[in-house]
Formats: C-alpha cells, structure tokens, sequence
C-alpha cells in the first residue's frame, strides 16, 4: 500500500474512534445541566443522584474525546501537508477559533464545576455547567464550519501563483449553507445519542430496581428514562428533518456523492429509493434495486418525478470539467453505510416506543425484555453516527475539497494531491499501527470505565437541604481518575 493508502486509513481509523466519544459529550453536557437545573429549582435529591450519577458518565466520556482529538490536527501537518498548504489560510481560522472559545469555555467551567461543589454556591455551580455545555455546542459548529469547508468552498479566492486558497471572508466560511445545513443534523443526532445512552441505562436501572422491590430508585431512575425518552422523540424528529434539508443540499452541492448513496447508475426521471441493491457496486455500476418508486426524486427536488443525473453521466461530466479521472466514489462503501446510518438509528426508535408505552400514566416497567432493548440500543446510535461520517467522507473523494458548482472550479483539491511528499509508506505504516493498538487500548478502558460507573447506580447523597455535594473520593466526580 502506498503512502496515501496508508495515511487515509489512519485518518479514518482515528476521526471514526475519536467520533465515539464527540455525540455522547454534545448531547449529555446540556442534559446534565438539566438535570442539575432540576435539583437547584426543586431540592429534590434525587435530581442531584442522577446529576452526580451522568455527570461522571459524561467526564469519562470528554477526557477520552479530548485526548482522542488532538491526534486528529496533528496529522493536518504531518501526513496531510499538501491540504495544510492548499487550505491552511482558511481551514486554520474556524479551528483557531474553536480553540480559543470553544475550549476555553469546556476547559475552565468543566474544571469549575468539578472542583467546585464543595466552593460554589449551588446557582453559580450550576451556572459553570450550563457554560461547559455552550462550549461543547460552540466547539461543534466550529468545527463543522472547517468540514463543510471541505464539502463545499466559499469565502476564499484562489492565487494562481502560489496556488494557494485564500481567505476572503470568514464570515462566509461560518455562515456556509453546508454548515447551517450540518450543524443542527449533527446536533440532533448527537442528542438522539445521549437521549438513548439516558434511557438505555436508566430504563435498565428501572426494571432492576423495580424487580427489586426498591420503590424510590425505580421511580428516580423512571425519571430519567422518561427524560431521556423525551429527548429522543424530539431529537429524532430534528435528525428527520434537518437530514431532508441537508440531502436536498448535497444533491446540489455534491450530486455524485447522493447518485452513489442511492447506486443511482443512469439519469432517472422519478428515481426510487434504493432498499438494497444487489450487482456490480464497482465502477461499472451495474446494479439491479428494489426501490420506493420515486421517492429520491421527491427528497432531492421535492417533485416525484423529478430527474436526478446518474454516476456515469456525472463521471463524464466532471471528466469534461476537471479533466480525466476517477470521479465516482467507492460506491459500496457510500450506498451501504448510508442505508447503515438509517438501520442502526431504527433501534432507537423503537426504544423510544417501547419505552413511552411502558411508562405511560405513571407506570414503572419491570420487564426483562424491556431491560434488554434497553441495552441492545445502547451502542447503536453511536453506530449510526459513526456510519454517516463515513458515508459524508467517502461520498466526497476523490476530493478532499470538493469543487463548488456555482464558485470558482479552481478552489479545490484531490486527495492523492493533499499527502505529505515527505512522508514515506513505512513510516505512515509505523504510526497507523501504533495509535491502532494505542486507541485499542483506550477503547478497553473507556469501555470498563463506562460500564463500572453505570453498573455502580446513582450515588448516595447528603440528607436533602444540604446545598453541597458529597466530598469524599468514592462520591466525587473525578473519582475514577484516581
């Protein structure tokens, strides 16, 4: 494998781990804040049980997704020096914002909030965790502003000379209709994750508690679920609709990466929606579908039968404009983790129903069936987040800026373009097995980390009317650093 191969595989193995943890910290930190707000407005400690009990779920969850991160800027310079020197004007600033904000504000108020429960007065204590939520979500679009740089360039002008893209406007790089498109989607789905992770472990706790004959754990942890269960319904019907608005988007913007999502080989006057499509996914793109009749017409143009172009006349066309080449992405990987993204967020959705039917008028599941969905769910959405990057990122390429069809043609990249000269296959090969192993590793313990602390419950707290936390390790936030 050369160079190039090698260093795109790390960069895939390194952004889809480091994605694990980034959802799980975006919909959490405000749900968090949430229920700590509850305690605050009520005094109720059982609100401040599940603050304490989330809250040291979520800290295990960003100091991985902190550490699992830097990695990823490094290899901008390292394996990925001709992009850095092609885009490093533009793509510099949203990241240098994102640092000097964005993780500003995660950084001080998460370290406020935990060191503080003992030295804060509870409405200032809970005010840092509401500002280490804002600061995730601010981290987000900022980040979301330099991909979608990626998707669809604007705010830059090119220089023939040193052939260089050349920042014009950062406001256009910010305000970009892909990332005004992307960011709530991500959102969203982000949300969809924590609502299931909320559920997930505390619609299991229910049904254990509940089998148990404990009465107030189970109507606490029923507190939650039903939480949790709101948060999914809302955010999934945000995931539906903010991901009609941003395909109508990519089949203007990138029509090739949506022609290969839906194997859509030929131009089509009212194109079905692909099921599952069986033949050639290759280059010859010769397949045989079952479909909706018309469906991605409608999704893409809002008409049944509107006509969408195929793979082969958009290869043809964009040889004509960019010059010979390769032009089609790997179509399997684009069509099947595209209907993936869907399949593995239908688990959700029915533990979303299940759950809703099971607590409804105040009722308290007991089933151990129930218990079970609740778990299987657990890891899902995150599979479902993981595959829509993947699909997003493979549907560009052979671009790593993808041309903007209404901009300057010149302001855009191929990938094989974009890898470092200077770094050889061995090299790349070394590293891609070290930090493989490494986040292996680090998987492990995640893993472990997350499943003592869900497995141990909610903690004791002080008799109600004590404004503070506990103070010992066993109870504090940070105690599994220790």
């Amino acid at each position: 494998m050369s160079a190039l191969d090698l260093s795109r595989w790390q960069f895939g193995i390194t952004t889809v781990y480091h994605f694990i943890f980034v959802p799980l910290t975006i919909g959490l930190a405000p749900l968090v804040a949430g229920l700590q707000t509850a305690w605050v407005r009520t005094g109720d400690e059982r609100w401040l049980r599940l603050t304490k009990f989330f809250g040291k779920l979520f800290l295990i969850n960003f100091a991985m997704g902190v550490v699992t991160g830097i990695v990823q800027e490094f290899q901008f310079g390292m394996n990925w020096s001709e992009y850095s020197r092609f885009v490093g004007d533009v793509f510099g600033a949203p990241l240098a914002l994102e640092a000097l904000i964005a993780f500003f504000l995660e950084s001080t108020f998460l370290g406020l909030w935990i060191f503080g429960w003992d030295r804060l007065s509870p409405r200032v204590h809970l005010a840092t965790i509401w500002l280490a939520a804002v600061g995730v979500v601010t981290s987000a679009y900022f980040i979301i502003a330099a991909n979608s740089f990626m998707q669809h360039p604007v705010g830059v002008v090119f220089n023939p000379v040193t052939k260089r893209a050349e920042l014009t406007s950062l406001l256009d790089v910010l305000t970009n209709s892909t990332t005004l498109a992307a960011f709530p989607h991500t959102v969203t789905a982000s949300f969809v994750v924590s609502g299931t992770f909320v559920a997930g472990i505390a619609g299991w706790w229910t049904v254990r508690s509940a089998k148990a004959g404990r009465e107030d754990d189970a109507s606490m942890y029923r507190s939650a679920l039903r939480l949790g269960l709101a948060v999914l319904v809302v955010s999934g019907a945000g995931v539906a609709y903010t991901g009609d608005v941003q395909s109508k988007l990519m089949f203007a913007q990138q029509p090739m990466k949506m022609a290969a999502a839906e194997a859509l080989c030929d131009t089509e006057k009212g194109a079905g929606f692909s099921l599952v499509a069986v033949g050639d996914l290759g280059n010859a793109c010769d397949v045989r579908q079952i479909t909706v009749p018309g469906l991605t017409s409608f999704l893409a143009t809002g008409d049944f039968a509107g006509e969408l172009k195929g793979v082969k006349d958009l290869q043809k066309e964009y040889s004509r404009l960019y010059g010979p080449g390769d032009y089609v992405p790997l179509l399997p990987a684009t069509y099947w983790n595209f209907r993936m993204m869907i399949g593995f967020g239908a688990f959700s959705a029915a533990l979303a129903l299940a759950g809703l039917w099971l607590t409804r008028k105040g009722a308290i599941p007991s089933s151990d069936r129930f218990a079970q969905l609740a778990l299987l769910a657990l890891p899902m959405p995150f599979l479902a987040n993981a595959t829509g990057w993947i699909f997003t990122e493979m549907g560009r390429q052979p671009w790593i800026v993808a041309p903007n069809p209404t901009g300057d043609p010149r302001n855009r990249f191929l990938t094989a373009e974009a890898v470092s000269p200077y770094v050889d296959t061995p090299t790349v090969a070394l590293s891609l097995v070290v930090f493989t192993v490494l986040y292996g590793t680090l998987a492990v313990v995640w893993f472990q980390l997350m499943r003592r602390y869900a497995a141990a419950g909610a903690p004791v707290v002080p008799a109600a009317g004590s404004s503070s936390g506990p103070s010992d390790d066993e109870d504090s936030p940070l105690s599994f650093a220790y």
